[in-house]
């Protein structure tokens, strides 16, 4: 399966599916979605509300990437489930932390 992220001179790109109002702050893996694109399996609690989801995607994975929260933003998607989410910093270092943090819900 194809990494859900890509790498770019200031950082990364990931693709996500979100789940608002999904009981815990929590990244869930990765799933393959029908037309076969991969995506990381965010939940949140907030609402999809008022842009109350959006912030807590943006913290969790700041918090997930041990980045400031400053260095993530939505790209696209901010009213809908998928989402492209930007986060600067070392690429490789960033592509790290997702796969192991990926990699330890997908099993």
């Amino acid at each position: 399966m194809a990494d859900p992220w890509r790498t770019s001179t200031q950082g990364i790109s990931v693709a996500l599916r979100v789940t608002p109002r999904g009981g815990r702050d929590d990244i869930d893996g990765i799933e393959t979605l029908a037309d076969g694109r991969a995506v990381v399996k965010v939940r949140v609690r907030a609402i999809a509300d008022g842009g109350a989801a959006n912030r807590a995607v943006t913290e969790l994975l700041a918090k997930a990437l041990g980045v400031p929260k400053a260095r993530v933003r939505i790209l696209s998607g901010t009213t809908s489930r998928l989402k492209q989410v930007a986060v600067d910093g070392d690429p490789a270092a960033l592509g790290d932390v997702l796969r192991r943090v990926t990699a330890k819900k997908s099993d």
